[in-house]
């Protein structure tokens, strides 16, 4: 509320938008491409059954679309939250034999989706409009299939310079 005059204008009234809802995704990528795009269903969290399931589906993607991955290692990176430090995923990941970079909490400058792919991604969908959460889905799931291995290629090969750098200034956020 605010005082006004007798005389005082009538103030607008702005009508309000919905603002546009959050999609959660987990991202599985390696220097030749996207291995598995996980959309988490509206209303659900990450916890350790999901992560789980995330981990189970990924291995199947993985045997299909980068079988040598099995046999030669799979390295996740993955930082220490919850679902991923729960004792059953590590059982999990220690009966196929996936290894761990261990990844700081709340460090994006050492996280590859972070300094690489959201950049991109958020120019391209900068200013798009999207009728439903399908919708945005398809956008994002297209523009990951147009890119080239380059791409993810550049990604990987600039983790270490990151890592470098992180070590040099003693765990210090590292500027661009």
């Amino acid at each position: 509320m605010t005082w006004k005059h007798p005389s005082s204008r009538v103030t607008k009234k702005f009508k309000v938008q919905q603002s546009a809802t959050k999609v959660m995704a987990s991202m599985f990528w390696d220097s030749c491409g996207m291995i598995l795009l996980d959309i988490l269903p509206k209303g659900e969290s990450v916890n350790a059954d999901r992560y789980y399931e995330t981990l189970y589906r990924l291995r199947h993607v993985v045997r299909r679309k980068r079988p040598r991955l099995l046999g030669s290692g799979v390295v996740l990176q993955h930082d220490n939250a919850i679902p991923h430090m729960a004792k059953y995923t590590k059982e999990w990941l220690e009966r196929y034999w996936w290894n761990i970079i261990p990844h700081p909490a709340h460090s994006p400058d050492l996280a590859p989706s972070d300094c690489h792919l959201f950049g991109p991604l958020k120019r391209h969908l900068g200013g798009k409009k999207f009728e439903d959460e399908d919708e945005f889905i398809g956008e994002v799931c297209d523009w990951f299939s147009k890119l080239d291995a380059n791409f993810f290629t550049q990604g990987i090969h600039s983790l270490l310079p990151r890592w470098q750098k992180c070590i040099a200034l003693h765990g210090d956020y590292i500027e661009k």
